[in-house]
């Protein structure tokens, strides 16, 4: 699943007429760069859930097919959070366990290293795997710790630790995680993976490469300029 129906608020007037994970960086759309990544790792079955200007994602996307995957697709009317923006979709979503990424961020991460947490959380014990990566200029408090390949705190407040890190916003999870929220009530998501990282039922790994949260204008740019000089060279 990839998350799309944010409202992008600090990447207006961007956002005013183009849904913000439709923004291109290196010559194509950044939900481009995830179906392709996630295409080359064998997920072919994808849904995108979207609120605002959310036909424009349709409109360009169509079923998929143009980029080797079926897409369908979760409307809301009002965006519903992470939480429940993934309860609602749960009806499209074939298996109890399956990969979510944000629609807004660029990442050069290898999809296909989930194969073993979508196995592990397949065997009905942990509820989430989370990627973590270092902790962005904007975002030096980080999220989440991790121990090994567990994520064991998410405290708060927070308390310096050297592994702490940023969630990247991809994960892996159970649908269980999400049996308590209604279809079509907003959720937040972090207060879930608290209490599941508390009953110890969180996974995570550590991701090293290329990584960004495009939440504004500057990083936007910052990233496209980055890309168009790496295909030119």
């Amino acid at each position: 699943m990839i998350l799309a129906a944010g409202r992008g608020e600090r990447m207006r007037p961007l956002t005013d007429h183009t849904p913000k994970p439709l923004l291109p960086v290196g010559g194509k759309p950044l939900l481009i760069w995830h179906i392709e990544r996630l295409c080359a790792a064998g997920f072919t079955h994808i849904i995108i859930n979207h609120a605002h200007l959310g036909q424009q994602i349709e409109d360009v996307l169509g079923n998929g097919a143009a980029f080797g995957v079926s897409i369908a697709y979760s409307r809301e009317i009002n965006a519903l959070e992470t939480a429940g923006g993934i309860a609602t979709a749960l009806p499209l979503i074939e298996e109890d366990v399956f990969p979510v990424v944000n629609g807004d961020i660029y990442c050069e991460f290898d999809f296909s290293r989930l194969a073993e947490p979508l196995a592990r959380l397949a065997r009905g014990y942990d509820h989430a795997h989370l990627v973590l990566v270092d902790n962005p200029p904007h975002h030096p408090q980080g999220d989440f710790v991790l121990e090994g390949e567990r994520v064991t705190n998410a405290g708060i407040p927070l308390t310096p630790h050297p592994a702490r890190f940023t969630f990247s916003g991809i994960g892996v999870y159970h649908r269980a995680l999400f049996e308590h929220i209604p279809p079509g009530e907003r959720a937040a998501l972090a207060p879930l993976l608290r209490l599941a990282i508390d009953a110890g039922r969180v996974g995570g790994e550590h991701f090293a490469g290329r990584w960004v949260d495009v939440g504004t204008p500057e990083r936007l740019n910052t990233l496209d300029e980055e890309l168009r000089q790496r295909h030119a060279a």
